[in-house]
C-alpha cells in the first residue's frame, strides 16, 4: 500500500478540513483601487486554487484606509469591498482550496511606495503620479528609519477604534465567504511595531513591559475570535524574532502563542524580522532554505500548537521533510509559486502521490492523462530549485 506522503495528507481546522498541506502565502500585489480588489487578484489568486493548493490567501488587507502599506493594497474597511473579495473567495471553494485572508493594519510602514516606484517612504514622482502620502500611525512617535515620516501615536481612543475596526473587517470577510482569517502581526506593521520594544516606547498599558506590549495584540485577537464563527480557524502571522538582542525574541514570540492559543487563535504562521526597512528584510539572519522553520518547530513544541512554517520552502522534498520530522503543519509557499501557480500538482507527482493527472482539474488532467498515454511526453516535476 502507497503511504500518502504528509504534505497530502488533509489538515482538519476546527470545522473545515484542507485538501492537503500546502498554503499560498499572503503576497502584495499593489494593484487595488481605493482598497477594491479586481479582475486581477480574482485570476492571480484563482491560478493557486486550479493549481492544487490546500489554501490560498488574499494578500494583507487593511481594516482601515490609512491601514494601506501602499496606494495599490486593498482593503475591508467599506461594504462595497465585500463584492471584489466574495468572487476570489468563491471561486477558491468551486475549486477545492479554502479561502483565507489576512487582515492587517500597514502602522508606521502605511503610506509607502509601491516596490517597483522604489519601497519607501513616499516622495515627489510619487506624489505626481497621484498617490498623495498620508499621517502613519504607530504605537509611538519613532519612525521607521531617518527620512520616515514620524508617525501619529495612537491614543487610547485611537486603540479602542483600531480594535473596533479589525472585529468589522472580520464580519465584513466572513460575509464574502473566506473560511480562514488571519492577523497580520508581523514585518513591522502595526500589530509588530506595538510588540517589539524597538518601536514601542510607551508607558501606559500598551508598552513597557511584554504584557504591555503584547496586549492590543491579544485584544485584536479576542475581538476577531468573537466575530469569527466557532467553526473556522483563526490565525496569526508573526515575526517570531526582530533579528537583533534587544528586539522581539522567540521567548517572546512562544509566550505570546500561548495567550493567543488561550484566546481561540488556532494557527501560529512564523515569519521573522521586518521591523525596520521592507518587510522581506532578513534582519541580519542569513538566508537560506528553510531558515525561519525552527520558529515553527519551537512553537509547536513548547506550546502544543499547530503551526505554519514559511521562507525559502521550495521544493516537495524539502517541504515533506518538515512535515515528517514534525517541525510544522502547514508549508506556506510564496514566490515559489509565482514562478510555478502549479506547484502543488507538480509536488504531488514529484512526491509519486499523482501520476496520472487526478488532482488536476477535469479540464486540464484529461487532456495531459491522455498525451502522457499516447507519447513521450514530460510532466516536468518540481526539482530541488522548485522550478
Amino acid at each position: 500500500m502507497t503511504v500518502l506522503p504528509q504534505l497530502f495528507q488533509p489538515l482538519t481546522l476546527r470545522g473545515i478540513t484542507t485538501r492537503n498541506r500546502v498554503v499560498i502565502s499572503p503576497m502584495c500585489q499593489y494593484s487595488a483601487h481605493d482598497g477594491h480588489l479586481d479582475d486581477w487578484h480574482t485570476v492571480h489568486l484563482g491560478r493557486f486554487a486550479i493549481g492544487g493548493a490546500g489554501i490560498v490567501f488574499t494578500e494583507a488587507t487593511a481594516v482601515q484606509k490609512r491601514g494601506r502599506i501602499t496606494h495599490g493594497c486593498p482593503g475591508l474597511w467599506t461594504d462595497s469591498q465585500i463584492p471584489g473579495h466574495a468572487r476570489v473567495a468563491q471561486f477558491a471553494l468551486r475549486h477545492g482550496a479554502i479561502p483565507a485572508i489576512q487582515l492587517g493594519h500597514a502602522g508606521r510602514k502605511g503610506g509607502m511606495q509601491r516596490p517597483w516606484f522604489g519601497n519607501g517612504p513616499l516622495n515627489d514622482a510619487d506624489i505626481a503620479r497621484g498617490d498623495m502620502p498620508w499621517t502613519p500611525v504607530g504605537p509611538s512617535a519613532v519612525p521607521v528609519a531617518d527620512g520616515w515620516p514620524v508617525p501619529h501615536a495612537l491614543s487610547q481612543a485611537d486603540i479602542n477604534e483600531l480594535i473596533d475596526d479589525y472585529a468589522t473587517a472580520a464580519g465584513r470577510a466572513l460575509a464574502a465567504g473566506y473560511k480562514i482569517a488571519e492577523i497580520h502581526g508581523a514585518h513591522g506593521y502595526l500589530v509588530h511595531s506595538f510588540l517589539s520594544p524597538l518601536s514601542n516606547k510607551r508607558t501606559d498599558q500598551y508598552g513597557g513591559n511584554l504584557a504591555g506590549r503584547m496586549r492590543l495584540a491579544l485584544e485584536i485577537a479576542e475581538r476577531v475570535r468573537a466575530v469569527w464563527p466557532d467553526e473556522l480557524p483563526l490565525f496569526f502571522r508573526t515575526s517570531a524574532v526582530d533579528g537583533t538582542p534587544e528586539g522581539w525574541s522567540l521567548d517572546d514570540t512562544v509566550v505570546l502563542a500561548g495567550e493567543l492559543k488561550r484566546i481561540g487563535v488556532d494557527v501560529m504562521d512564523c515569519s521573522s524580522s521586518g521591523i525596520a526597512g521592507a518587510a522581506t528584510a532578513s534582519g541580519g539572519q542569513k538566508r537560506q532554505p528553510g531558515f525561519q522553520v525552527g520558529y515553527a518547530e519551537r512553537v509547536r513544541k513548547d506550546v502544543q500548537m499547530t503551526t505554519m512554517a514559511v521562507g525559502l520552502i521550495t521544493h516537495p522534498e524539502q517541504a515533506e521533510a518538515i512535515l515528517a520530522d514534525g517541525r510544522a503543519d502547514l508549508i506556506a509557499i510564496g514566490r515559489e509559486a509565482l514562478v510555478d501557480p502549479n506547484w502543488a500538482q507538480h509536488a504531488a507527482r514529484t512526491l509519486g502521490h499523482d501520476t496520472a493527472f487526478e488532482i488536476w482539474p477535469q479540464q486540464a488532467g484529461w487532456w495531459l492523462a491522455g498525451r502522457q498515454k499516447t507519447s513521450d511526453f514530460y510532466v516536468p516535476k518540481c526539482d530541488a530549485s522548485g522550478a
